[in-house]
């Protein structure tokens, strides 16, 4: 018994005394490498800093401000959401409608900019897309697409969660009646 309890206290010891020379003597490896070969700083890639909720696809801030005096039709949506996409035609031509009304169509996504330009060029949709830089909870949204309807002081008026059909006529008198 005496001789198996002194073989492991001695196995534990070598054990032990090989993981610190080898912790020791990479440290000093890592050491004599910084020493004997620096490295070269890599330069520091500047992302652009975020400082709107809103850009237009050229990276230039878009603030609902911008719009004072007119409403504004404020649909997010994404690029993999399909009821999105569907209603895309209706607000097409909803938008055609409503142009005369004092209208501006916003269709905002929380997606890259280069997903969006990809998007509107594939699909060939004209809108005025926009990326939204803040998180969707914010706005209370936790499905898309949501289309948010501003009157003419930037006031929030009206809310439609999910895909609909734009161009009826009950939603043309709807959307124009609004104040």
């Amino acid at each position: 018994m005496y001789l198996r309890i002194n073989y492991f206290s001695t196995s534990i010891k070598y054990l032990t005394y090989s993981l610190l020379c080898l912790v020791f003597l990479n440290c000093k490896d890592n050491k004599d490498a910084k020493t004997t070969s620096p490295v070269k700083a890599q330069p520091l890639v500047q992302e652009k800093a975020v400082t709107s909720l809103y850009e237009d696809l050229e990276g230039n801030a878009v603030s609902l401000k911008d719009f004072k005096g007119k409403r504004i039709l404020m649909n997010y949506w994404a690029t993999w959401c399909r009821p999105c996409i569907e209603e895309m035609p209706d607000l097409l031509e909803l938008q055609s409608i409503l142009e005369k009304e004092n209208y501006v169509f916003l269709l905002a996504s929380d997606q890259s900019v280069e997903k969006i330009k990809k998007f509107k060029l594939d699909r060939g949709f004209d809108f005025k897309f926009i990326k939204y830089n803040g998180s969707y909870p914010e706005k209370d949204i936790s499905a898309l697409p949501v289309t948010l309807i501003y009157n003419e002081v930037g006031e929030q008026v009206a809310r439609f969660d999910g895909g609909m059909s734009w161009n009826t006529p009950e939603m043309v008198e709807r959307l124009t009646n609004i104040n």
